[in-house]
């Protein structure tokens, strides 16, 4: 392996997770990578949809499916072998249902249905799957529809994760898995109390600024609600977010993710957007802390913008995971939802407390 890069993860915090993609260049002098050459040990099986699997340190960081093979020869003999690859979103995005009306059930025994069914066929070794929070309607499946986007329905009227973790299974995390555990936080800092990071990216502005949010159920039943921060509207003008397209089959859930919502995006946001850590830099098990990061980890990042206290302190949402590596350097760099909104969390270490956090 000359050099790779993997991608993982979604942009903003109210997006869903998006297909993982990843590249590898092979040396290629010696014609090993040819699909064409008949000597090579991997003859008959450099073609696509072969499982690509990258580890570093001896750990997982990406099990992907090959899309291409890309051949470069150099006039001087120097030739490369360049893998692109997608993880198992990227099939579920090619994919349709056959239609249909569902059955009003929780959210896991619905994403499993799909998986299990005639139009999918996913592994059963290969998920992993919370049981859900939030009771479904009874919707009607169109026909063809997209298998990932219904999935990614569901995923947002639970308030969960869905996601291809580096495994390569497919993972659902429901709205209490989704909770940050405090005592799970690995710390990132830059003044020697947490590991070294090389650059930070900090955004502040209002591209998650929603005052108003009309949230709706194709349950008729559930019918659509309309919550409002009005101090923000008064500060800011009006900003509405809408999705209308939910399958919670009661009013009171519809209700509820509309409040919440307006609750934790009415006020512009200071983010810790991105860090980037040279795995060359920190100690071997400071960067198996970093390799081992899964989307959804916690982090508690401290910055010192340019070394001038006091320091900036906040608990964030891995939602990223990309990595940057060939013979000389390997850096990998998070992306992350900043937690300035958190529930009240009985007994965790950090967010169970009072006085500080949601009861500040």
């Amino acid at each position: 392996v000359r050099q790779y890069s993997i991608k993982r993860g979604k942009s903003r915090q109210l997006d869903n997770y998006q297909a993982g993609v990843c590249s590898v260049v092979l040396s290629n002098n010696d014609r090993a990578f040819d699909p064409t050459y008949a000597a090579s040990p991997y003859y008959g099986q450099v073609i696509p949809k072969r499982e690509l699997r990258i580890t570093s340190n001896g750990i997982r960081q990406a099990t992907m499916l090959i899309d291409d093979w890309n051949l470069d020869y150099a006039p001087q003999g120097d030739s490369t072998a360049s893998v692109a690859a997608s993880d198992g979103f990227a099939r579920l995005a090619n994919q349709t249902l056959a239609g249909g009306t569902a059955t009003s059930q929780l959210p896991g025994a619905r994403i499993s249905a799909i998986l299990d069914s005639a139009d999918v066929l996913w592994p059963t070794d290969k998920r992993n799957i919370d049981t859900g929070t939030i009771t479904l309607g009874a919707d009607v499946q169109a026909v063809d529809a997209n298998v990932l986007n219904y999935l990614q329905i569901i995923e947002t009227t639970e308030s969960g994760r869905l996601f291809i973790d580096r495994s390569g299974n497919l993972v659902f995390d429901d709205a209490n898995a989704a909770r940050p555990v405090g005592s799970t936080a690995i710390n990132l800092a830059d003044d020697g109390t947490g590991i070294k990071y090389t650059a930070m990216q900090v955004v502040y502005g209002s591209e998650l600024l929603y005052n108003q949010t009309v949230i709706g159920s194709v349950i008729g039943s559930a019918g659509t609600a309309v919550a409002n921060g009005t101090a923000s509207q008064a500060a800011y003008g009006i900003q509405t977010y809408t999705r209308t397209d939910l399958l919670m089959a009661n009013s009171s859930d519809v209700d509820y993710l509309a409040r919440q919502l307006v609750t934790q995006y009415q006020n512009p946001e200071f983010r810790f957007e991105a860090v980037t850590i040279d795995l060359g830099q920190i100690s071997t098990a400071q960067a198996n802390q970093i390799l081992g990061i899964e989307l959804g980890q916690l982090c508690n990042i401290k910055f010192t913008p340019n070394n001038i206290a006091p320091a900036i302190q906040k608990y964030a949402e891995v939602i990223s995971i990309s990595h940057s590596a060939d013979t000389v350097r390997h850096q990998v760099t998070l992306g992350f939802s900043t937690l300035d909104y958190v529930p009240f969390i009985l007994d965790d270490t950090v967010f169970g407390k009072l006085d500080t956090g949601p009861l500040g």
